[in-house]
């Protein structure tokens, strides 16, 4: 054998003992000797973040994990038993009801802040009212819609024009329907109410490439809200008291804008007594709504899943994600990136 060639041998042989190094670290950094399982919330945002904490567990600590598929209150309830470990979004400014509870019981505990500027609200597209072409540049407020409801014509009922509200079963399409009572615009607007969240999106998206007004609610962080120029119209300002009797009245009249919500990673409170250094990792999460947004919107228009997104995140930007673990634990998520 040349003197190169015994060179290149000796490097994979290092390469290789390096890797089986890594492996053997990582295998023995895991606090639990069973899969972890984190929440699959059914939309983007959580599917993403649960993407990044799953590769960090598995490629960094070592661990298994598994994806235990639902919607936030059959999976909060499993949170609260011991049946899920983590889920990576608990929305606190109008948190399910089950979370309460748990919360108040002390069978769950708050970690990190997957995003502290998390929003809902009612959008049009940015060019509809603002620019020298903008059609309707006085539509700043709900309380502008009804003088501009043509501008959003139901095509089964031209008197009216089209709001499109949530999938029903989700709690935004109840407070939705409330604030089209409350503002008086129930009798303007047809509620839209599609029976699955891609077609309501769907409808959404070809309407804004098309260059068409539309008239919808949407929540922040999301890849159709990092994908478009949008404009969220003014409300009444953000107020408890009156949110709470909107919720409780089956016709209210008055309503306000939805607040501001931070989004923490909820979990078990067994699970965190059992694996500390995971809670730590956990607790040191953070992203931001934008970033989510932009990273959605980019993996969207490149054609891949949520799931491709969230790695092609991690490996583009490191040092946002670094910050949360050990060198050591870092070093074996790049190397597996």
């Amino acid at each position: 054998m040349t003197k190169e060639g015994t060179v290149r041998v000796l490097t994979r042989l290092g390469i290789g003992l390096t890797s089986l190094w890594l492996a053997l670290s990582a295998a023995s950094a895991c606090e639990l000797d069973r899969p972890i399982r984190l929440a699959g919330l059914d939309y983007d945002s959580a599917a993403f973040h649960t993407t990044m904490a799953r590769t960090i567990l598995e490629k960094g600590f070592g661990c298994k994990t598994e994806r235990v598929p639902g919607a936030t209150i059959p999976l909060v309830n499993g949170l609260a038993r011991g049946d899920v470990d983590i889920t990576m979004e608990i929305w606190l400014a109008n948190p399910v009801q089950p979370w309460i509870d748990a919360e108040r019981d002390r069978k769950v505990v708050r970690l990190g802040t997957t995003f502290p500027d998390a929003t809902e609200g009612w959008y049009v597209p940015r060019a509809l009212v603002e620019g020298p072409n903008a059609k309707a540049p006085t539509l700043r407020n709900v309380s502008d819609l009804v003088a501009h409801k043509a501008l959003f014509p139901d095509p089964d009922n031209p008197s009216k024009g089209l709001f499109y509200n949530c999938v029903p079963g989700w709690q935004c399409e109840l407070v939705n329907t409330k604030k089209l009572t409350a503002y008086g615009l129930e009798a303007h607007f047809t509620n839209v109410r599609p029976g699955a969240s891609e077609a309501l999106v769907a409808a959404i998206d070809s309407g804004l490439k098309r260059g068409r007004p539309v008239l919808f609610y949407h929540w922040s962080p999301s890849w159709l809200v990092g994908a478009h120029d949008l404009v969220k119209l003014e409300e009444p300002g953000f107020d408890r008291e009156i949110w709470a009797k909107m919720l409780a009245e089956a016709r209210p009249d008055r309503a306000t804008a939805y607040p501001v919500s931070e989004v923490v990673i909820g979990a078990n409170a067994r699970f965190v007594d059992a694996a500390p250094k995971i809670a730590t990792f956990l607790r040191a999460y953070r992203s931001s709504s934008a970033e989510t947004s932009a990273a959605l919107a980019a993996g969207r228009a490149a054609g891949i899943s949520v799931e491709q997104a969230a790695l092609r995140y991690m490996k583009e930007k490191p040092e946002t994600w670094r910050r949360w673990v050990p060198a050591e634990i870092a070093s074996r998520v790049a190397n597996a990136l």
